[in-house]
């Protein structure tokens, strides 16, 4: 089969093609193979991947073919995260319309269909990388089997007491409108004021305590006073009242280790709820509790002339009138870090409210002992977790008062204060639209829970649905846990901690048996790609340019666990990089006919006696050995070991010391045979590259594989020939390879064609294994550098560097000299060498005056040997080594 002359992307699309009609890449389920079952993280269908996706499906990717070729039988499932509140602002946004404007089931419609819409372009970006999903085995958290079982698995735990309903302070977000779990809060850096207040003592107004907060217009919801048991300055007013300014009411002081006494003045006012730590302090001090701002995160009528204010203006108006009342002592510039709302980055409230709530910290021993059951590459990456779960002080609240995700299948009743759960053969069910069922009290009209799951509640049993959890019982209990857990380290306290935490809820094991964490993508300006820097580079535009696989080489070209740059000059060489491969394939071609390709692939044991073929194939399966040990432990970067033995040892060095055999015009058996050699090393390199090479770049592979009648590249790891590996085959071949890329620049600087003949190379080595060596290779440099006389001697050359040619100063020599300069031109040319070294250091008297060495504008030396001008070379890593050219 020939080979196009210029590599195109545009075949890549043909490839994938391809592999989706004939279902390359499907879960076989074959007994004869062991399973290898990859929890695939599912993506927010927002229409668009981002780069981040195209590096973390790239490392997953890769670790699916190099487990396919190496016999295992590969599920690798795509799922799509559906539910969640960026749909709803999107269909909002679209419609014009709020959710409250139209009946919720109608919003819900809205929000699948775009969502339908989404998750289509985003399976056609996913597929035009090239990443080798089973299609079959793709899922939809909105789909209703699937939220069948997001509802089991909430039914299951309910019943363990592992769910629970109550009051309880939750993360707020006041934009939103609903709870987010602690772990959703992100932090933002703002400027703010320490306000340094007088809170009077209630028994004696005139004395009172200073109290330094950030936020004021919280004391409407002040319930208490703490102060450091140590603290000498404050011993006196332990116990006692204190009045809060503006609002009047009178709290207590109370003692408390967790103050800090550096901060402020050590006195600290406990607001329902200003932070986590004023949660641990109503609690422990059995503390009233007050809500001062509401779930639209204005004012309560507890604030009195505050009430319907935003918080930020409230806050000014509070301070205006503690100035006035002079109750402010001062104001210092304060930067805190404010908790924010992941997704609208709006700064989040803590208020008290009826919510669903996983009790998380009856499980955190089990997740302590399961996180170390499990490997985790980085094997750092695991703190990040443990140290989440040492600071877990709240469960982890799952209701969310949004309408697109998952209902909680409950009902309420109103008059004995039931809660009925429905039951797992009702399931999927909707309670704002059914109620089939009939609470113990007898009543019959129930009332819906409006409240919904949080969306990672879907997404945290996605090992055990791959899996094939409530579809097919005994595979699953035979496949689970499963392989591998591949995910950013952004969401290791939620995706990570959560999906360990279900798992052993609902089936009492780790989740997977490895966990491979992926960094994020930086811009080129070194900062983390976002719209608002403009530094957002998406998959697409690289890959209509470059191609899926540059793409993809240059996500490989990085470390798992680290942050990534990106740079296009990695993307364009990569793009190079196959052009280079391509080309040296095409030329290869040329000189292996399909016929002898034939005659090749049922050769099993070809003898090989070139020196020169033995030292590629040594490195060959060093490689081999290399990159398999690297990818078996997560080394995606040893794409660039394969790109390195590929240009430079393959393309620059091996290719142009074989031309010569290949070209060969010679019937003599021997030198069919050294022709026979080289092809079948060609052949080998290729086709062994080419697999090594393929989970980085799947389509080059694809097109070449079938170009050199690669049979087996999807399923078929190459196989390390230990008897190829030679260290004293490698010198022998390093040698040579040093010799003829030394004479090829030399051949360079003088402007010669590389084809240029040289007539005679003298090589003088200084030992005797680099004359063994050079003796093993005579023929192919030759052969390759056009040398017709080609002698190797150990010793040192009797080499002398002499003056070859004097050009006299003529600009100089004329207006000095006049009538005499012919003469002194003359004089300058005919002199000995001793006589013009003279001239250049001192200086000499003649009879037409004093000569030096500005009467002299070029001095051109040689060296020579035995009498001849001859040229020298170093041979690069060769010491003591010196070839002498004539």
């Amino acid at each position: 089969m020939e080979i196009k002359e210029e590599y195109s992307i545009e075949l890549e699309s043909k490839v994938q093609k391809k592999w989706e009609n004939e279902k390359i890449f499907k879960f076989l389920e074959d007994e004869k193979r062991p399973p290898y079952i990859i929890d695939t993280p599912p993506p927010y269908p927002t229409g668009k991947m981002h780069l981040g996706h195209g590096l973390n499906w790239t490392y997953m990717d890769i670790i699916a073919r190099f487990k396919r070729m190496n016999g295992y039988d590969v599920l690798f499932p795509q799922g799509w995260d559906c539910h969640g509140l960026p749909t709803e602002v999107k269909v909002e946004e679209v419609n014009n319309i709020t959710k409250s404007d139209i009946n919720r089931h109608e919003f819900r419609k809205l929000c699948v269909e775009l969502t339908e819409e989404n998750v289509e372009k985003m399976r056609n970006q996913v597929k035009s990388l090239g990443i080798s999903i089973d299609w079959d085995q793709e899922y939809i958290t909105m789909m209703p089997e699937y939220v069948k079982k997001s509802q089991t698995a909430f039914l299951r735990m309910y019943k363990k007491g592992l769910i629970y309903r109550g009051k309880h302070p939750v993360n707020w977000c006041p934009r939103c409108e609903t709870a987010i779990a602690f772990a959703e809060v992100e932090y933002q850096e703002r400027k703010s004021k320490l306000n340094y207040i007088k809170f009077p003592y209630a028994e004696n107004s005139d004395k009172y305590l200073e109290i330094a907060t950030s936020r004021p217009e919280l004391m409407a919801a002040c319930v208490g006073i703490v102060v450091h048991p140590e603290d000498e300055r404050y011993s006196d007013v332990i116990g006692k009242a204190v009045k809060v300014p503006l609002f009047n009411h009178e709290v207590k002081v109370f003692p408390d280790f967790d103050v800090e006494k550096e901060f402020g003045t050590g006195v600290v006012m406990v607001c329902t709820f200003g932070d986590k730590t004023d949660v641990i302090w109503v609690n422990r001090h059995d503390l009233e509790v007050k809500k001062a701002i509401d779930e639209k995160g204005l004012l309560t009528t507890i604030c009195g002339k505050y009430s319907g204010k935003k918080s930020d203006d409230a806050r000014n108006e509070i301070i205006s009138d503690l100035i006035i009342e002079n109750y402010m002592i001062k104001q210092d510039p304060l930067e805190q870090n404010v908790g924010s709302c992941w997704r609208c980055k709006t700064p989040i409230e803590i208020i008290v409210g009826d919510q669903w709530f996983v009790n998380v910290r009856k499980l955190l021993n089990d997740v302590e002992k399961a996180s170390h059951e499990i490997n985790w590459v980085p094997e750092h990456m695991k703190s990040r977790l443990l140290k989440w779960i040492e600071d877990m002080g709240w469960d982890w609240c799952i209701s969310r008062q949004r309408i697109f995700a998952t209902p909680i299948p409950v009902w309420h009743c109103k008059i004995c204060g039931n809660i009925i759960v429905a039951k797992e053969e009702d399931l999927p069910i909707d309670p704002t639209k059914e109620s089939p069922y009939t609470c113990a009290c007898g009543n019959l009209n129930l009332t819906p829970e409006t409240d919904v799951l949080d969306t990672w509640m879907d997404s945290s049993i996605t090992p055990m649905v791959v899996a094939g959890w409530l579809k097919d019982e005994k595979f699953f209990e035979k496949h689970y846990p499963v392989q591998l857990r591949p995910q950013g380290h952004d969401i290791i306290r939620t995706w990570a901690f959560y999906t360990i935490i279900r798992s052993l809820a609902l089936t009492s094991e780790k989740p997977w048996n490895e966990i491979v964490v992926n960094g994020m993508v930086f811009g080129e300006d070194g900062f983390k790609m976002s719209k608002s820097r403009g530094n957002v580079v998406e998959p697409g535009e690289i890959t209509k340019t470059y191609g899926a696989d540059a793409l993809r080489l240059w996500a490989s070209n990085s470390t798992i666990g680290k942050d990534v740059p990106f740079a296009w000059k990695e993307v364009e060489y990569g793009s190079r990089f196959l052009r280079k491969i391509w080309n040296a394939c095409k030329f290869a071609k040329m000189n292996i006919p399909d016929e002898v390709i034939s005659n090749l692939k049922s050769i099993e044991n070809f003898e090989i006696e070139n020196p020169i073929d033995l030292w590629i194939l040594s490195k060959l399966n060093d490689l081999i050995k290399r990159v398999s040990t690297d990818l078996e432990n997560y080394r995606i970067n040893t794409v660039v070991e394969i790109q390195k033995f590929l240009w430079h040892e393959f393309c620059d060095n091996y290719i142009e010391m074989v031309k010569h055999r290949l070209y060969s015009k010679e019937t003599s058996e021997s030198a069919k045979k050294d022709k026979l050699m080289a092809q079948y090393s060609l052949y080998k390199v290729i086709t062994e590259t080419l697999k090594l090479i393929a989970p980085f770049t799947p389509h080059f592979a694809e097109i070449v594989g079938e170009i050199y009648e690669v049979d087996d590249l999807n399923t078929s790891w190459p196989t390390i020939n230990e008897s190829f590996i030679n260290l004293e085959n490698e010198f022998i071949g390093e040698v040579a390879k040093n010799t003829v890329a030394s004479i090829r620049r030399y051949k360079s600087n003088k402007g010669m064609p590389l084809n240029a003949e040289i007539n005679n190379v003298k090589m003088y080595v200084g030992s005797e294994k680099d004359f063994n060596a050079l003796l093993n290779v005579l023929n192919d440099v030759k052969g390759s550098m056009k040398i017709k006389e080609f002698e190797v001697i150990i010793g040192k050359p009797s080499l002398e560097q002499k003056i070859a040619e004097v050009v006299p100063n003529k600009s100089r020599i004329g207006p000095e000299f006049k009538q005499n300069a012919g003469k002194v031109t003359a004089f300058i040319k005919d002199a000995d060498s001793e006589m013009i070294e003279k001239i250049l250091d001192t200086g000499i008297e003649t009879e037409f005056g004093r000569l030096n060495k500005e009467h002299i504008k070029e001095v051109k030396r040689a060296v020579f040997s035995n009498g001849e001008i001859v040229e020298t070379i170093d041979i690069d890593s060769l010491m003591d080594t010196i070839a002498i050219i004539q």
